[in-house]
């Protein structure tokens, strides 16, 4: 059997360490069903302000034996039973990936394991693909640190669109601490930002820059205007829905283009950001309207974690990648398109 272009041969283990930002993850994947064993987190939650990545690396270093005891434990397997170690270093904020660099280093090592470096940003893609059976997408990845339009050629993936500033869910969380209404971020799976918007009674747009350059987006001009007309004393309601409403629909015109752009047949929604439904409701139509098949990546494996970097060990493995780990330095501004995809050949 062919899984997008690895043959499934001898049953092969990988055990995957996320450490890039607030969440320390710790996944388990095969190349055989079920594809994913286990998916265990410790996530770092700041009681006041955003993350500080000296404390959330400290969160990791504590939890990381916890978690790895945990993932092992759903799986029912022990390290033995485990034939490579992938983690990833970089992109990401550098004292939280030293955390989970230095632990696989020590696994690898200590129990003779091959160590698998991993791309965060290309993992986000990889589970995507392996749930929604998509084989050549146009990839939206929209996250804390991230917001890209992306589509695999010529044995890379290729950014098509970014933003030239900060990231979407950068501008969210920072407007919503700002406006004093996070932490928490996140409430019964919804975003504060969302929760507001839809408590606006106007539905009206305020006059807030709309930016998209080319393929590009720009959300920090957007960030700055939100925060005048909060303190102008716009109802923060109305501002939020205004936010939203043009944040999304920035991302969602430039995937548009790229779709038009590649042709592809498939839309693939991924990142933390993803979670959001009215994000959800916006690409699946677009998608729907160019007749491409949609999918948005569950919350679970949509966020940072430790089974997408598993799945994409995998994948790497098989394809005869590994690194000596005294050479396995993390890099806090790895590009996705810097990584060549052997498995897609």
């Amino acid at each position: 059997m062919w899984l997008h272009g690895i043959l499934n041969g001898r049953k092969v283990r990988v055990l995957g360490i996320e450490s890039t930002a607030h969440t320390l993850g710790i996944g388990i994947a095969q190349n055989y069903p079920p594809y994913i064993l286990s998916n265990e987190k410790s996530k770092y939650e700041p009681v006041l302000g955003g993350i500080h990545p000296r404390e959330a690396s400290r969160n990791h270093a504590e939890k990381i034996g916890e978690v790895l005891k945990s993932a092992l434990n759903k799986a029912n397997l022990t390290i033995k039973d485990i034939d490579a170690i992938a983690v990833a270093l970089g992109p990401g904020m550098g004292p939280c990936l030293r955390v989970g660099a230095t632990a696989a280093r020590a696994l690898a090592s200590y129990y003779d394991k091959k160590l698998v470096p991993v791309n965060h940003s290309i993992a986000h893609i990889e589970i995507g693909n392996l749930l929604s059976g998509f084989e050549d997408p146009l990839i939206i990845y929209v996250s804390g640190g991230n917001t890209s339009i992306v589509a695999y050629g010529q044995k890379r993936y290729r950014v098509f669109g970014e933003t030239q500033d900060i990231a979407l869910g950068n501008l969210r969380d920072v407007f919503a601490r700002e406006a004093g209404i996070a932490p928490p971020y996140i409430v019964n799976g919804w975003h504060a930002l969302d929760l507001c918007a839809r408590r606006s009674q106007t539905k009206e747009i305020l006059d807030l820059p709309y930016i998209v350059k080319g393929q590009d987006v720009s959300y920090a001009g957007l960030l700055t205007s939100a925060l005048k007309k909060l303190r102008e004393g716009y109802k923060l309601e109305d501002i939020c829905y205004s936010v939203v409403e043009i944040s999304f629909s920035m991302i969602t015109e430039v995937a548009e283009r790229g779709l038009a752009h590649t042709r592809k047949q498939e839309v693939l929604l991924t990142g933390g950001v993803s979670a959001s439904q009215i994000l959800d409701e916006k690409v699946k139509l677009m998608a729907e309207s160019h007749g491409a098949r949609y999918y948005n990546v569950p919350p679970a494996y949509a966020g940072d974690n430790g089974a997408m970097i598993a799945w994409t060990g995998v994948l790497a493995y098989l394809s005869g990648v590994s690194i000596d780990p005294r050479e396995a330095t993390i890099d806090q501004r790895w590009r996705i398109e810097e990584v060549e995809i052997p498995w897609r050949n």
